[in-house]
């Protein structure tokens, strides 16, 4: 049951979604650093050795690694950013959807050994 002049429903006007928003971009950014990091210590033997933080994983363990830590830092910078601003979800979805896109492109042996 309502009151009477009481409205129970919240627009998406006066809900900030820019705590959503940070999500999405960072989830995006993590995947591309994820394929970024592997295709640099693919081709460099410095950064290869540098991502062994795990000698039974080998550079997958330093590539997983620093992704991770960067997308935190990502997500918790653009949280502190966004988290009262309603943002344009549109434009943030889709730089999102392109990272996603190239981070799976990179990870294809073909293109990745274009770099």
């Amino acid at each position: 049951m309502s009151t009477p002049g009481v409205s129970t429903s919240v627009s998406s006007a006066t809900r900030p979604n820019g705590a959503g928003a940070a999500a999405i971009l960072a989830a995006g950014i993590g995947a591309f650093l994820v394929a970024a990091f592997a295709i640099l210590a693919d081709q460099s033997a410095a950064v290869k050795r540098l991502m062994i933080f795990s000698k039974a994983t080998g550079p997958l363990s330093g590539v997983t690694t620093c992704a991770i830590v960067l997308w935190l830092a990502a997500w918790a910078i653009l949280h502190a950013r966004w988290r009262n601003r309603t943002v344009a979800l549109t434009r943030v979805n889709a730089a999102a959807f392109a990272l996603l896109i190239f981070a799976l492109l990179l990870t294809f042996p073909p293109i990745a050994d274009l770099f």
